[in-house]
């Protein structure tokens, strides 16, 4: 790379750092903070809705299926109560796109292309919920202390109930994989190809 293309570059960075301060008014408080979160929140649970019908059709396990249609449901309902909160605060621009969720969500596609058997895509697809389900409850959780500590009670109850909802998915899949998938998935039965 010449080093007009590096100072072309470095111009292209700084000048895009400024657009984006120009048109963000930027993080002054705990409350601005709880916004902005709240802006990747729902970008990250719509990116899940629309991925996980795909996951739950491509389970194995009638057992997996259902649990992940459950979580389904859970996204919806955090969807729904992130735009009350959104519209509540008054929240006029919304993330594009949350790159957190995006890397959990190409991460599990890529492993989940080179799965052969069933039994073990099963497995791998259980552990990239869990994982992305982690993801959530910490961010959840956070923004339920956020709240909590602004006095901000409704929204506080709203993330907390967030942050349990994954928590009830993450429990139901860690007792399927310990007695079931992970089972399965040890000793698959793959037919000659």
């Amino acid at each position: 790379m010449s080093c007009w293309q590096c100072a072309s570059a470095n111009t292209f960075v700084i000048l895009k750092y400024i657009i984006m301060t120009e048109n963000n008014p930027g993080i002054h408080g705990l409350h601005t903070l709880l916004d902005y979160d709240a802006r990747k929140f729902i970008i990250a649970e719509i990116l899940l809705k629309k991925i996980l019908p795909d996951w739950i059709n491509m389970a194995g396990s009638l057992k997996l299926k259902t649990v992940l249609q459950k979580y389904l449901d859970f996204v919806q309902q955090h969807i729904q109560q992130m735009e009350s909160f959104i519209e509540e605060e008054d929240i006029t621009s919304l993330s594009l796109n949350n790159r957190v969720m995006q890397a959990f969500i190409e991460e599990a596609g890529e492993k989940l292309n080179i799965c052969r058997d069933v039994a073990v895509k099963d497995a791998c697809l259980l552990a990239s919920i869990q994982v992305i389900s982690h993801y959530k409850i910490s961010t959840y959780g956070t923004a339920a202390a956020f709240a909590k500590a602004l006095g901000m009670d409704h929204p506080s109850a709203v993330f907390h109930e967030a942050e349990i909802n994954e928590k009830q998915i993450d429990d139901r899949l860690t007792q399927l994989a310990e007695h079931e998938i992970n089972i399965n998935a040890r000793a698959p039965f793959s037919l000659p190809q």
